[in-house]
């Protein structure tokens, strides 16, 4: 069991000094995959917006073509990320995991207060009471905004 212990400890042994690189990798990566799961189910199998409604069906298709363009980078940036820390000794679980929670509610956020009502780059969905969309979109972006800080924050002392 100490043999295990000890290994264990080894694998991580620099996460504290790697600590604001797993945030930022999390970070990423929940951005990447928020993006990926939006675009994937609301622009393609859902077909209920463009990432750019403004024009011609197919400048919504190149937008949305963009869009998952950004997704697949910042994924796969972030993956590369990743791998380096597990290579430098330094991924933190708990800290990459409070950075994807925050990514991911931020980019929501962002998308259901800028994108959708500021900028008017699209809605989540049109002919329908929206309301109620909006409602639960930015609800549950707040939601994964405050899991990722309750991690972040517990990950913060170096004395866990």
């Amino acid at each position: 069991m100490t043999n295990m212990y000890e290994e264990q400890k080894l694998k991580h042994e620099n996460r504290f000094q790697y600590k604001q690189r797993n945030m930022w990798t999390g970070i990423l990566f929940g951005l990447g995959v928020v993006a990926f799961i939006d675009e994937v189910i609301f622009h393609q199998v859902l077909h209920w917006h463009h990432f750019y409604d403004k024009s011609t069906a197919a400048i919504g298709l190149v937008s949305d073509g963009l869009f998952h363009a950004f997704s697949f980078f910042a994924t796969i940036g972030s993956a590369f990320l990743l791998a380096d820390l597990h290579r430098k000794h330094g991924f933190w679980l708990k800290r990459w995991l409070g950075g994807i929670f925050l990514g991911a509610g931020s980019f929501q956020l962002y998308d259901g207060i800028i994108q959708h009502k500021f900028m008017k780059l699209h809605q989540i969905r049109y002919n329908v009471e929206i309301l109620p969309y909006d409602i639960v979109w930015n609800i549950l972006a707040v939601l994964l905004i405050i899991i990722g800080i309750v991690l972040l924050l517990q990950t913060n002392q170096k004395d866990r």
